[in-house]
């Protein structure tokens, strides 16, 4: 058997992959507010009640008192105006499942009325074009109402009233979800011929959940694996012409 018929032999051992996959995952953490990590701006904004008074972490004035001087200090306003928002920048990409939102306490329930909650990657529209997760009804005075988005995945948290001419406010607005991790990798292997690419997803994928901790990973070949042809191989090629 010429050395050529033995590398010929070999090769149906063994072949050099390479490819380009993606990771995703998610960190489980459910308890932390996302929101107090961002920053927040928004339309416009009345008096002092800039969009950071909504992710300051104080639900309510510590004294108690529903005085418009303390709504003023507490809570986010913004003009009176059209189609008035507010945005949360994460600064990063998450599975977002609750989105919580406390209203004043002194008046002026219908300016936390009919909010409509945006979360997605896009900043079209100032984010406001983003897929929707709820609609807030009446939300009683000095309340706190959550809402579930089920995982919907953003970077961005938008509360927006479409339509209408109105003050937006919001006295604080919390977040919860999990982080997505993303990570591109370029790979190169040396498997047995007889392993597919659904084998070597499955190996992978439990060496990522066990050695990274992720949950709900999932993994994409972006390029299939090919055959590299070694420079040995490719000089036996030349001379078994």
């Amino acid at each position: 058997m010429t050395r050529f018929n033995q590398m010929i032999k070999q090769w149906k051992y063994f072949v050099f992959v390479t490819g380009v996959f993606s990771i995703q995952g998610s960190s489980e953490n459910l308890e932390e507010n996302l929101a107090l990590k961002g920053t927040a701006v928004q339309s416009s904004t009345f008096y002092t009640s800039g969009a950071t008074k909504a992710i300051d972490g104080i639900r309510y004035s510590p004294s108690g008192t529903p005085h418009p001087d303390e709504t003023h200090t507490y809570c986010s306003i913004t003009s009176n105006q059209l189609n008035p928002w507010w945005r949360l920048d994460l600064l990063d990409y998450y599975y977002i499942y609750k989105v919580t939102i406390t209203n004043r306490g002194d008046c002026c329930l219908d300016q936390t009325t009919g909010v409509e909650i945006r979360i997605g990657n896009s900043l079209e529209n100032n984010g406001n074009n983003n897929p929707r997760c709820a609609v807030t009804s009446l939300v009683p005075a000095r309340s706190t109402v959550s809402f579930y988005c089920g995982g919907m995945e953003g970077r961005y948290v938008n509360m927006y009233i479409p339509n209408i001419q109105a003050h937006l406010t919001l006295c604080e607005v919390e977040v919860y979800g999990t982080a997505v991790n993303r990570k591109k990798v370029f790979l190169r292997m040396k498997l047995t011929s007889s392993v597919d690419t659904a084998a070597v997803n499955k190996t992978f994928l439990n060496q990522l959940q066990s050695s990274l901790g992720l949950s709900d990973v999932k993994l994409s070949w972006t390029r299939l694996p090919y055959r590299d042809v070694t420079h040995e191989e490719k000089k036996n090629n030349k001379d078994s012409c």
